[in-house]
């Protein structure tokens, strides 16, 4: 009989799945272009192979779990940002900025990875929503702002992101590359 480590059994499997997600996603950090299988992650949370069958069936089981537990803890990252936003045009800096810590934390590379690793039919569909719910926002904000062309101004905006992220992962500081993507959103902001 194994032995638990936690006050009730319910609490002990939790922990334990806990840790092999939390081993997972540090595989998929170090080795982004490879899917780790249930060995590997067994022996990063400190569990043997045949354990890990008890919490996920497969690797890619594992690996649905993980984006099933990243995507939503993200949108509350994001909805507690927003929610701390006075108005229109701060929701916009949320997003840029929230966007870009994503990538400055590694989060961005790993849902690069997921969506290279994740071949479970579910995880498009699952990455579309998510992203859709992230953009959500920000084409209300510009609504809010009476942008003529929200749909233009949020892909614009992307842009910029998406080019802070390439700085981002090549090296730059967080506060730099925030500074010069605001530098060239402000203004906008400012007249809108």
């Amino acid at each position: 009989m194994p032995k638990i480590d936690a006050a009730t059994v319910a609490e002990h499997r939790s922990a334990r799945r806990a840790a092999l997600l939390d081993a997972a996603v540090t595989l998929l950090r170090e080795s982004p272009d490879a899917a780790p299988n249930l060995g590997a992650v067994g022996r990063r949370a400190g569990l043997s192979r045949s354990a890990v069958y008890h919490y996920f069936s497969s690797s890619q089981d594992l690996l649905t779990a993980v984006v099933e537990e990243t995507f939503p803890r993200w949108q509350r990252r994001f909805d507690a940002a927003y929610a701390g936003a006075p108005g229109p045009a701060d929701r916009v800096r949320v997003y840029v900025r929230e966007n870009l810590a994503l990538v400055a934390e590694g989060d961005h590379a790993l849902a690069r990875t997921l969506i290279t690793v994740v071949t479970d039919e579910h995880i498009a569909p699952r990455s579309a929503a998510f992203h859709a719910a992230l953009v959500k926002p920000l084409m209300e904000a510009l609504g809010d702002l009476n942008d003529p062309a929200p749909a233009l101004t949020a892909d614009l905006i992307n842009a910029l992101v998406l080019a802070g992220a390439r700085r981002l992962e090549a090296g730059d500081d967080f506060d730099a590359v925030c500074d010069g993507v605001g530098r060239l959103v402000d203004p906008y902001l400012d007249r809108a």
